[in-house]
């Protein structure tokens, strides 16, 4: 990035940023990196500084939004998908102030049910017994729309970003998921402008849960990307970024 005569922030394709653009902070969602947003930030980074947190430090949802926080602006726009949003749930609960803009991004309020901790505990004992191998394949199914299910380019994704994420990390990720609190009731304390996104063929954070958020927050938007799974950001990648381009231009 370079500035002109007057200091102003410049864009690679030329445009114009102001200083005082708001900052962005985006959350990863279970077995996730940064690649998880790869087809968004050149289009946001025009909008102003973009982060990726770091979702792996923490056993709760709780230590980990409070470790973003820690890195975070003073003020700045939030998104999170899946594992992302409960942790961005986590911030509105801690430091709603800050928080200018919220995205939640194929997610749920609710906790875990008593099968879905069960599978989590079943995959962490498989890791910490050396087969973490095996989870990003029992994943898959769930994570895309059933016609994206022989894509190689989605599948090397969701394999590398779980390489990149490793087992222990994945092994603290699930314990936060598994005791994350229920968050319904929080959302109508949430007064900032707020996009709840979800793919309509969403298997694990289906459209209803969706709806069920933007319902709970005032003046909340909802979109249901059309053939889409539960990796919205990588299945549409150009509907997702005009969605969340539109979100952050509003006023």
């Amino acid at each position: 990035m370079c500035a002109d005569a007057e200091g102003q922030a410049r864009s690679p394709a030329g445009g114009a940023r102001s200083p005082a653009a708001l900052p962005l902070v985006l959350v990863p969602g279970l077995l996730s990196s940064p690649r998880l947003y790869a087809e968004q930030l050149p289009a946001l980074w025009r909008s102003g500084p973009v982060t990726v947190a770091d979702n792996t430090r923490g056993e709760t949802v709780g230590q980990m939004a409070s470790a973003i926080l820690d890195a975070a602006p003073p003020r700045f726009a939030l998104a999170g998908l899946s594992m992302g949003g409960y942790i961005a749930l986590e911030i509105m609960r801690q430091a709603s102030g800050r928080v200018a803009k919220l995205a939640l991004l194929d997610t749920s309020a609710r906790p875990d049910t008593p099968a879905q901790r069960a599978r989590r505990q079943t995959q962490i004992e498989k890791t910490r017994g050396g087969r973490f191998a095996e989870i990003p394949g029992e994943q898959w199914p769930l994570l895309v729309r059933p016609s994206a299910l022989e894509s190689k380019q989605l599948w090397g994704i969701v394999q590398l970003m779980a390489e990149e994420t490793g087992p222990d990390a994945f092994i603290r990720q699930q314990l936060a998921i598994m005791s994350r609190p229920d968050s319904r009731p929080d959302l109508a304390a949430i007064s900032c402008p707020s996009l709840v996104l979800v793919g309509e063929h969403d298997a694990l954070t289906p459209p209803e849960l969706a709806a069920e958020m933007a319902a709970g927050i005032t003046g909340a938007q909802l979109v249901v990307v059309p053939d889409s799974g539960h990796l919205s950001t990588l299945e549409q990648p150009d509907l997702v970024t005009q969605a969340l381009g539109e979100w952050l231009s509003a006023a």
